[in-house]
């Protein structure tokens, strides 16, 4: 068991549970994301046991961040909402280079690379422009209203695997985000398991597209990957702080995130 994938798995957890940032982004800033894709891939082969070391701790992490930080985090983005996606502003823009390099832009990619890059960031930074529903609570449960939660969890996470598309975004923009979020801080056993259900599906499902793009169009896949994580930057950036107050803390959220980043850039790029 690599029980390091514990801290990964929480930063991937915390990360899923806010809207704007993607969990799959924290996975390439933790320079595990081909590995991922790789042994999700891996559970439906004959070798399924070998993954399973490296994606169990990875799991549980997920799951201890989400059940533990859900709240706090909430009640940071709540009442600390720039300084918090400043903090990761810096660690998507902090880890840029180490991902540049680790694709190996310098010598291998080209124009139609740059091209993919940019359609990337385009697709990212155009979601910025997608409207919010707004906060509502699923008062009664029926069967509809299972199909829905298990659809957007499938949704949810098949963009949750894809770098700079925010799962949780994607929930509040089809109006499930705050009802989930609930379930989860009341532990609703049944929400719980049919959006977890959707999830899990829709991670396989997604994972084996992207497996088969990595595997036969690895630059290709990459350069639109650091366009993805390009165009985040436009969907977390929050805007100018106003207040003397805010600008304070939002430098020191912001160069925390760069710290954070450079740290993970000497630890995980560097194994």
């Amino acid at each position: 068991m690599e029980w390091k994938n514990i801290y990964r798995g929480m930063m991937m957890g915390a990360s899923d549970v806010i809207p704007g940032v993607s969990g799959g982004t924290i996975a390439v800033l933790l320079g595990i994301y081909d590995r991922l894709i790789a042994a999700i891939n891996g559970l439906t082969s004959k070798d399924w046991k070998k993954q399973l070391g490296f994606l169990i701790p990875l799991g549980l992490g997920v799951v201890i961040a989400i059940f533990s930080l859900a709240k706090l985090i909430e009640w940071l983005f709540e009442h600390y909402p720039g300084p918090m996606q400043f903090f990761f502003l810096g660690l998507i823009i902090g880890i840029l280079p180490n991902l540049i390099q680790q694709a190996d832009a310098k010598n291998k990619f080209t124009l139609k690379h740059i091209v993919l890059l940019s359609l990337g960031a385009i697709l990212v930074g155009a979601m910025g422009f997608l409207q919010e529903a707004d906060e509502t609570v699923i008062e009664t449960i029926t069967l509809s209203t299972y199909i829905l939660l298990f659809f957007s969890g499938f949704i949810a996470s098949a963009a949750m695997v894809l770098p700079g598309i925010s799962g949780s975004f994607i929930l509040m923009v089809i109006g499930v985000y705050y009802p989930i979020m609930g379930a989860i801080s009341n532990l609703q056993l049944d929400v719980i398991a049919v959006v977890g259900v959707g999830i899990v599906i829709g991670i396989v499902a997604m994972s084996k597209i992207i497996n088969y793009f990595l595997k036969n169009f690895h630059t290709g896949t990459f350069s639109i990957i650091i366009g993805l994580v390009i165009g985040s930057i436009f969907v977390v950036f929050p805007g100018w702080p106003t207040t003397a107050g805010l600008v304070g803390a939002s430098v020191v959220t912001f160069a925390t995130g760069l710290g954070v980043a450079y740290i993970l850039g000497r630890v995980e790029y560097k194994e």
